[in-house]
């Protein structure tokens, strides 16, 4: 499935993991429907505390006051162990809201699971990407292959841009 810009957001829940000491993000779970009349950011990421994907929670960690000043939230979603995520957040002391999927099942919602080719060998996984979703509950943007370097600034002057 290929969501477009117009298309409604896929309904997910996912178990998230609480943010670090005096963060605003606890653990439970997260819903599309806790954001209704809000800016939503989801961006999916292959692995956490791998080199690309710290980077990428970092830059969206670095603009978390400027997202939050929009009113929209910041969330990461990998097929990582709530636990996993837990000790990424608490390692570079994130400031998004990670979840986990490890059913995939919203993954594949999205359209992220994809096949992927390393050094000649194919393999599904997670293709970097980054949704932004409106107060309405569309996709208003989508960003596919994300590269890393100033893609969180990207990101929020499009949602600046709502």
């Amino acid at each position: 499935m290929s969501l477009i810009t117009g298309s409604p957001a896929p309904a997910f829940t996912l178990a998230t993991a609480a943010g670090p000491a005096g963060s605003v993000s606890p653990a439970g779970s997260v819903s599309l429907t806790d954001f209704a009349g809000k800016p939503l950011i989801l961006y999916f990421y292959p692995k956490a505390d791998t080199t690309g994907c710290t980077r990428e929670a970092q830059e969206f960690t670095a603009l978390a006051a400027d997202f939050a000043a929009l009113g929209a939230t910041v969330i990461g979603v990998s097929k990582d162990s709530v636990g996993k995520l837990q000790k990424f957040a608490a390692k570079y002391d994130l400031a998004v809201r990670l979840a986990s999927d490890p059913d995939g099942a919203t993954i594949e919602a999205y359209g992220v699971w994809v096949e992927k080719t390393l050094y000649g060998r194919r393999y599904m996984g997670i293709e970097r990407a980054t949704f932004l979703i409106g107060p309405d509950g569309r996709i208003a943007q989508v960003w596919r292959k994300v590269k890393v370097a100033g893609h969180a600034a990207q990101v929020l002057a499009a949602t600046a841009a709502l």
